[in-house]
């Protein structure tokens, strides 16, 4: 089972949001099952899961901790899971760091972003794990993008796939779903696109559809 956690020190970066709408590209291109882990205190992900009818992707909570969670993904056939960790670098984050095949790391095309992604990096570094940088909420012709783009590039590998401020996003995570599947077509094309990078970025079993 490939594991894929999302990681960022700052609050509001767009953990949560990349990590649902990515879960369900992920099931939609045929990698599924997928299973997510939310070992975030505000439970954006789980809050999300329960609000929704479909059936996947499948979440495991925490309760006995991140390895047991992501046994009972294995145990249920998972071939992804998705781990959404707090906004900090504590025990909880490291822990899913050192479990993850890939890290990924979102980060808004903004001063603060960029000024906070040191200690995510050096984190995910010290585990001795691949990272990819993913710009999220990104504006339309903002030369911010490409600064933000370029500082990164220093740091790791920066997806070429940025995530546009769409208000579909949020809107549709209100309900449980995804824009996908709310027929925002610019949201699928971006989420089918980056997912393809993302799991291009993991070394696949074969068993595993990219």
């Amino acid at each position: 089972m490939i594991v894929i956690t999302y990681a960022s020190r700052k609050g509001g970066a767009g953990k949560t949001t990349l990590l649902t709408h990515l879960s369900v590209a992920a099931e939609v291109a045929g990698a599924g099952p997928v299973g997510v882990v939310d070992t975030d205190p505000m439970q954006g992900t789980a809050r999300w899961y329960d609000a929704r009818k479909a059936g996947t992707p499948i979440l495991a909570r925490p309760d006995k901790g991140l390895a047991a969670a992501l046994d009972a993904l294995r145990d249920a056939g998972c071939r992804v899971a998705m781990v959404d960790t707090p906004p900090s670098i504590g025990a909880e984050v490291l822990e899913a760091v050192r479990a993850a095949h890939l890290v990924v790391v979102p980060c808004q095309p903004s001063p603060n972003d960029l000024r906070a992604v040191g200690s995510t990096v050096e984190a995910v570094r010290g585990s001795r794990k691949p990272l990819v940088f993913i710009i999220n909420r990104v504006k339309p012709r903002s030369r911010l993008t490409l600064d933000a783009a370029v500082a990164l590039s220093q740091h790791g590998t920066v997806a070429p796939v940025q995530v546009g401020d769409r208000t579909d996003y949020a809107a549709a995570m209100i309900d449980g779903l995804v824009a996908q599947e709310i027929g925002s077509k610019q949201a699928a094309d971006e989420m089918a696109a980056l997912w393809t990078y993302v799991i291009s970025r993991v070394e696949v079993p074969e068993n595993v559809a990219a």
